[in-house]
């Protein structure tokens, strides 16, 4: 690998950016290209699909052949609310491989013993989410029905274009925090982005079955695949 192209890799990779290395398998020629690029690259369908799954391929177009190297960053799930969906979530989110933090300013319930090995910040969101630098590989959970908490990591979420967004709540609570973001600023688009009530429609009762269904909905904004359900004619 050139030099130059390991040098933009590495400040892509600092940066929690996407790139792909693309390799002609023939000549061995490689360019990069950036995530922010794809859409103007002849292999942009491709490009985008690898990075969807994040794992790289061997593509074949036009009768020639490229290996995609796929870089991403490590995908990190924010919980706002130390709460019994939470627990059940954390680890979970654990088997998946995906880094899970917890943020609640209300120390009764952000304690270590309900949290063990959970990565827990007692502060609010407004405090802590500068510093966490959360981004569009990032999944964001609102489970405090606390306006007060889970609001500004809203804001933040829609702002950083996170890939994935959940509130808790019925569909009146809903409405209500849709009032609340457009009085922000924010757009009718901007605010579809939200899967409210948060979790895949499976029925789930319980919060570890309501975990579950959460679970399920990221991984899917992730990868970008239509349900079974919505791909029936």
């Amino acid at each position: 690998m050139r030099l130059e192209l390991l040098k933009t890799l590495n400040e892509e990779r600092a940066a929690r950016r996407a790139a792909v290395l693309i390799t002609d398998t023939q000549t061995g020629e490689q360019r990069l290209v950036k995530g922010g690029e794809i859409a103007g690259d002849p292999l942009a369908e491709h490009l985008d699909a690898a990075l969807r799954m994040g794992k790289s391929r061997s593509v074949e177009v036009d009768e020639r052949g490229y290996f995609l190297t796929v870089q991403v960053p490590p995908v990190r799930i924010l919980c706002i609310g130390a709460v019994h969906i939470s627990q059940a979530l954390a680890p979970m989110a654990r088997l998946a491989d995906f880094d899970l933090t917890i943020v609640d300013p209300r120390t009764a319930f952000a304690t270590p013993e309900r949290f063990p090995d959970v990565h827990l910040i007692a502060k609010w969101p407004q405090d802590v989410l500068p510093e966490l630098r959360i981004d569009r590989y990032t999944g964001v959970c609102l489970l405090t029905h606390d306006p007060k908490i889970d609001d500004p990591a809203l804001i933040a979420a829609l702002r950083a274009d996170c890939f994935y967004i959940g509130a808790l709540g019925s569909r009146k609570t809903h409405a209500r925090r849709v009032e609340r973001m457009m009085a922000e600023g924010f757009s009718q688009e901007d605010l579809s982005r939200i899967h409210a009530p948060i979790g895949l429609d499976i029925g789930s009762v319980s919060p570890a079955e309501i975990a579950v269904s959460v679970l399920g909905e990221i991984i899917a904004a992730l990868r970008k695949k239509p349900l079974r359900a919505e791909t029936k004619a």
